[in-house]
């Protein structure tokens, strides 16, 4: 199940990466928000889909992340980059553990961390980078 998880996450990760960076070069971010679409009702009922479920994750993160910064910083990578921030996220948790642990998705699903800052301060910093440039 852990190597099934590990390729679902990357298979998430490289999709979102391919989609925003096709989405980008058709039309910047910018133009989007200014745009008559995002008045469109299944636009926003899917950005409420969305983020709603970013934040559903996020009480997971929290609980798993003891630390307020890194609670913080996970929360603002999460609304800022999605599915991008939860397959990194994800990522990270599949590969903490051996996938022939006989325990593995329970320590993935149940283990506590400390809260490390680098990666989600570093997802913050680079989320904040490309909404200025947007």
């Amino acid at each position: 199940m852990i190597l099934f998880l590990r390729a679902l996450f990357f298979i998430v990760l490289a999709s979102m990466l391919w989609v925003t960076t096709w989405a980008s070069l058709h039309q910047p971010l910018g133009d989007f928000l200014r745009g008559g679409v995002i008045r469109d009702p299944w636009v926003i009922a899917t950005l409420f889909d969305a983020y709603w479920a970013f934040i559903a994750f996020f009480v997971w993160v929290a609980w798993k992340e003891q630390s307020p910064a890194a609670r913080v910083l996970w929360f603002l990578s999460l609304i800022a980059l999605g599915n991008l921030a939860i397959a990194i996220y994800m990522l990270v948790q599949l590969f903490r553990v051996s996938a022939t642990a006989p325990d593995a998705l329970t320590t993935v699903f149940t283990q506590r961390q400390p809260g490390r800052l680098a990666l989600p301060g570093t997802l913050t910093a680079v989320s904040i980078a490309i909404y200025l440039l947007a």
